[in-house]
This record gives C-alpha cells, sequence and structure tokens, in this order.
C-alpha cells in the first residue's frame, strides 16, 4: 500500500485511544503503548526526511539542466541550454557518487514501505549512473531518432511558450545559445570518432537533410518563414504589445537565426558531411569496443530482468510463432482463401485499409483517432479506479521531423496543467499508418496506454519526484503494449480486421525481440533485420526500414516492449488464479500504476503483496 500520511496519523490515533480506553491497563502495558507511539512517530520522522531528500537531490539535477526545467514547466533558466562538455560530464559523475554518500546515511530500518522502495530505487538509480559511466560514449549523439539537433527545435516549438516579453527574449537568448551548444555536440562526436563509434551510413542522409531543413527560409532566403522563425512570430504576434515591439522582437530573433542558428547548423553540417565518409554498414553494437559486455549491460537497463540476449530472441520467435496462428484464425474468420504470407500481402496493399495522402485524408486520420481516444475515455471506470486529471489530445507530428520520426509517440502534459498530454501520429507515410492499426496505435500511445501510466504519475502525491519524472523503459512500454490488448476484454476491436491491426501491432514487438538481438548479437545486417519484418509482419516495408534504423541506433530499447507486456499479463494470471473470485481488475491495474514505474522484479513484490493482502 502507497504511503498515506492521513492513514498513518489514523494508526498513531488508534493507538492512543487504545491506551486510554483500556481502565486496567498495566504501567507495563502503558509503557509499551508508548514506546510504540514513539517508534512510529519517529518512522514517520525518518521517512518524511528521506522523501525530502529525494526530492532535494532531483532538484539539484533538474536545477543543473535548464532543458530538464522547461520540460516540467520551470521557467528560471529559460534563456539557456544545457551543458554538453566532458568537463561537465565529469563534474555530474563526481556530484553523483557525492549524492550517493548522501543517501545513504539514511537509516532504512526506520522507513514505512513506500519509502523503502523510493530509497531502493533512488540508490539503485545512482549506483547504475555510476557504473554505466563508462558507457557514456556508446551511443549515437545525433540520429534519425533524436539528437541535440533535432531536440533544438522541438523545444522550442513545443515546449518554450512565451507569454510576456522577457519569455520572448528568453526564446532568442537560446537562439543565440544554439551555435555554442551545437559546437559542443561536435566535440561529442569527434571524442565518438577517436573511438571508432561512428553512426551507420544511413544515418548521415537523415540528419544532414533534417539539419538543412531548419536552414530554409526566410531569413535565410526569399521563402515563407523557416520553422523557427515561424512559430517565434507566431507566438510573439498574440502578445498584447505594440506592433513596433513586435517587430524590434521578431528582427531580434531574425538576427540570432542569419548569426548563431545558422553557423551553429552549419558546422553540424560540415562535420556529419566529412564523417559520413568514415562510415559503413555495420548497425550492430557488436562492433562497438567492448561491444558484447556493452550490449548485455544495456540488455539488463532496459528490460531490468537478467534474460540473456539469446534467451530474448528465443521468445520472440515463440511469440511470432503464437501470434501467426491467432492471426490465421482471422483470416479464416473473414474468408481469406490462400495462406498467411499472402493475407499479408493484402492486408499491405488493398486500398480499403489505407486513407489518401492528401490533407483530406490526413484530417480524417486525425479526427478519427481522436474519436477512438474519446471512446474509450467513456469506459475507463470499467478499467481503472484511480485516472488521470490530465486532458490527452491528438496531434500531427510536425513538417520538419515527420519524415525521420517515428509512426506515433507520446508527449506527456505539463506538471502543473498547462499542456494537455498529446498523442502524435505521423502522417508523412499514410500507407505507413494503416485503419486497421487505427485502433490500437491510439490504446498504445494514449489511453488506456502511456497517458494512464504517465499522466498518472505526474500526478501522484505519495511518491518522491525522481519517480514521478523518472521510469524504466519495460515498465512503461510493456504497459503500453498491454493496453492495446485490455480493450478487447471490454468489447473493443469489433471489427476483424482491427483486431487483426491488434494482432499485428502486438507480432511488430516480438519480432522486435528476433531482429534486437539478431542485430547487435548476432551480427544481423541491416537486409537481413528488414526481410525479417517484411516475411514476418504485414507492414509496410517502410514500417521495416526504419524499425531496422531504430534498432542500429537505440541498442536493446525495442525489447521492452514484449518482455514488460508478457510480466504484467504473466502477473494477471497469477492474480487472477490466487485470487479467483476476489479478483477485480481495477484493483489489479491500481497496483500497477499508481507506485509510479518500477523495475519488472518490483512490480512482482508488489503484485505478489496485493494477492497476499487480498487474501
Amino acid at each position: 500500500m502507497a504511503f498515506n500520511k492521513s492513514l498513518l496519523a489514523l494508526t498513531i490515533s488508534s493507538i492512543l485511544v487504545m491506551g486510554c480506553s483500556e481502565q486496567n491497563t498495566s504501567t507495563a502495558q502503558t509503557t509499551k503503548t508508548e514506546a510504540e507511539t514513539t517508534a512510529v512517530t519517529t518512522q514517520q520522522t525518518e521517512s518524511e526526511k528521506a522523501n525530502e531528500l529525494f526530492d532535494i537531490i532531483y532538484m539539484e539535477g533538474v536545477n543543473r539542466n535548464p532543458v530538464r526545467q522547461t520540460y516540467q514547466g520551470i521557467k528560471t533558466d529559460y534563456d539557456k541550454w544545457y551543458d554538453l562538455s566532458e568537463e561537465d560530464n565529469e563534474k555530474e559523475l563526481a556530484i553523483t557518487k557525492q549524492d550517493l554518500k548522501r543517501v545513504q546515511v539514511i537509516d532504512v530500518s526506520k522507513l514505512d514501505k513506500q519509502t523503502k522502495l523510493s530509497y531502493q530505487l533512488f540508490v539503485q538509480s545512482l549506483q547504475e549512473e555510476i557504473d554505466d559511466y563508462k558507457w557514456r560514449h556508446h551511443n549515437y549523439p545525433v540520429n534519425q531518432m533524436f539528437g541535440v539537433h533535432s531536440q533544438i527545435p522541438a523545444l522550442l516549438i513545443n515546449q518554450h511558450s512565451i507569454a510576456d516579453v522577457k519569455q520572448a527574449n528568453d526564446y532568442i537568448s537560446r537562439l543565440n545559445g544554439v551555435e555554442k551548444v551545437l559546437g559542443q555536440l561536435v566535440d561529442q562526436l569527434k571524442i565518438r570518432e577517436n573511438k571508432g563509434i561512428i553512426a551507420p551510413r544511413f544515418v548521415f542522409e537523415h540528419v544532414i537533410r533534417d539539419s538543412k531543413n531548419l536552414l530554409v527560409g526566410a531569413p535565410y532566403d526569399d521563402g515563407e518563414n523557416t520553422t523557427l522563425l515561424a512559430d517565434f512570430s507566431k507566438k510573439v504576434n498574440k502578445l498584447e504589445i505594440s506592433e513596433q515591439e513586435k517587430q524590434v522582437l521578431i528582427e531580434s530573433a531574425q538576427n540570432a537565426l542569419l548569426t548563431k542558428v545558422k553557423a551553429g547548423y552549419e558546422g553540424l553540417i560540415t562535420y556529419l558531411t566529412a564523417l559520413e565518409k568514415k562510415s559503413d554498414d555495420r548497425d550492430g553494437a557488436w562492433k562497438f569496443p567492448d561491444g558484447e559486455a556493452f550490449y548485455n549491460n544495456a540488455l539488463k537497463r532496459t528490460t531490468t530482468t537478467d534474460l540473456t540476449a539469446e534467451e530474448i530472441h528465443t521468445i520472440g520467435l515463440s511469440e511470432v510463432d503464437r501470434i501467426h496462428n491467432e492471426m490465421r484464425l482471422i483470416m479464416e474468420k473473414v474468408g481469406f482463401e490462400g495462406d498467411l504470407a499472402g493475407f499479408f500481402v493484402f492486408m499491405r496493399n488493398d486500398k480499403q485499409f489505407y486513407y489518401a495522402a492528401d490533407e483530406a485524408g490526413k484530417t480524417r486520420y486525425l479526427k478519427e483517432a481522436t474519436q477512438i481516444i474519446d471512446t474509450m475515455k467513456s469506459r475507463l471506470d470499467d478499467l481503472f479506479i484511480t485516472k488521470p486529471k490530465a486532458d490527452l489530445i491528438v496531434k500531427r507530428v510536425e513538417a520538419f521531423r515527420e519524415k525521420s520520426a517515428g509512426k506515433a509517440f507520446y508527449q506527456r502534459p505539463a506538471p502543473d496543467g498547462s499542456r494537455p498530454g498529446s498523442y502524435y501520429a505521423n502522417l508523412y507515410d499514410m500507407e505507413a499508418m494503416p485503419t486497421y492499426q487505427m485502433e490500437a496505435l491510439a490504446y498504445h500511445e494514449g489511453i488506456p496506454g502511456h497517458h494512464m501510466q504517465i499522466a498518472l504519475k505526474q500526478e501522484l502525491e505519495n511518491i518522491p519526484k525522481f519517480r514521478k519524472y523518472g521510469g524504466y523503459t519495460a515498465y512503461s512500454e510493456g504497459w503500453g503494449l498491454y493496453s492495446e490488448m485490455i480493450p478487447k476484454e471490454i468489447g473493443f476491436y469489433q471489427d476483424p480486421y482491427s483486431d487483426f491491426g491488434r494482432l499485428a501491432m502486438e507480432l511488430w514487438r516480438a519480432c522486435r525481440l528476433v531482429v534486437d538481438t539478431g542485430m547487435h548479437v548476432k551480427k544481423w545486417t541491416r537486409e537481413q533485420g528488414i526481410e525479417y519484418y517484411v516475411t514476418n509482419t504485414p507492414n509496410a516495408k517502410s514500417d521495416a526500414v526504419k524499425m531496422v534504423e531504430r534498432h542500429a541506433v537505440m541498442p536493446s530499447q525495442a525489447t521492452a516492449y514484449k518482455i514488460g507486456m508478457l510480466k504484467i499479463v504473466e502477473l494477471r494470471e497469477k492474480a487472477k488464479v490466487a485470487l479467483g473470485e476476489k479478483f477485480d481488475i481495477r484493483e489489479f491495474h491500481d497496483v500497477v500504476l499508481t507506485n509510479g514505474a518500477v523495475p519488472l522484479n518490483v512490480l512482482e513484490n508488489m503484485v505478489n503483496d496485493y494477492i497476499s493482502a487480498t487474501k
């Protein structure tokens, strides 16, 4: 049970009342009661002290990083970027080691159950950060999925609101800071280059193109306003200030774009163009220095299990076979004549499953995805006791990043309630967004998926900040994939093709187990990975290409979904069998969600406690 001050106060009160109401209580009994009361009070004090320290250390970290501040709605350093230098990396390591010492003075024996869990997770997080310092260069700081080059415009457009002149000037200051931060990024890339850690060849086309896109349009040429100038002008023009003041601000932004932003991105593009000549087509982490050890560590961090690469590969193959068999049943249900491979071709190519690639088709997709979300909102009481207060909206991925971004993703709401959660649908390639997957995709990214889990976590009052805003990929993505399944249990997916879409998305995650381990351990080529997806799923080839490219730049990450889902389903079945008629799906979901994100072994302990308490 989550730590609750009012409940603890009630417990103390009950002890005191019991001690006073027994007229024949002996002195020894009275002394014992007083001792118990003192112990509880001490426990409360130590737990409060611990949680206060967790929040202090967490906020110290936030306050050292202006970008983290912005994502959390804090505007203290609204005019600054982060520090990407090696000196700052070393400083952060020293701080982390000191923070671990600060936490280890806590008397764990005096903590309540929830705070003991917080202590365990906090210490583990700090220790892993220290242990993983040696792997800090085993990544690609810029790639087609994410990176500083794309985070700069994404943050300014989506996170940096302008409510007054100061915040407009803060935006301009950030534009003026772009050259420095991109210069530091190039320095980091050079360190990796010297270690032989260079992104695969395919990455460079995406990153260079996306960077060049930011330098197209006014004030760089006579075209329409470039992405950042259009965003800044739109926000400033909404301010209640004179036209002259608006013009001064816009001219300052234009100057920053023409000087610092242009210089920063041109420097990055020049370096990447030269680095591209040193790249090759080896896509697996096995090519890194100590690549095998790095990948094994990455799997452990991602899945929060001790599963080996070979075990994960085998689980993936087994799940692919199971889902294929379920798909064959749907194939028979709709009367398709032919084998599963033929059915995949039909589902992949038949025009009835795709909206037009024009604005009308994309608008229709967004409208219907919104309807799916709204319908599910009306059924949440069937599945959940605790629900988030924050709203959820559906948005289209912005033009500047839609070509390289994933097909869908979720952005958490602002903690202060100023911005709702957002389900982003990427409508760049409508052939990668079949209508039969629309339901499952909305459930995963929206509700009852990431919005239920992430927005709710932020709103919890009984856990420290690092648990509200931190996370474990296997937990969060496992919940997302599990959330694709549970609507079927309350009557959704009535269309068999839509149910096939649900299975297709689960199949996609099962294939990820096979391909991720295949590429990073078994030395599969990019082409082998693409072929596996095309052969075993109904998804478009463009989906397969993007997914394999994602595997290449994010080793292990894609294994989280299926491993996490399998654990949640396993624990639910365990609770069902143990509790019988006492099992309540809403209570089970409360156990999973109302403690925030946790490693899978910790989640198992929570469910075991729930079973014992309910029995």
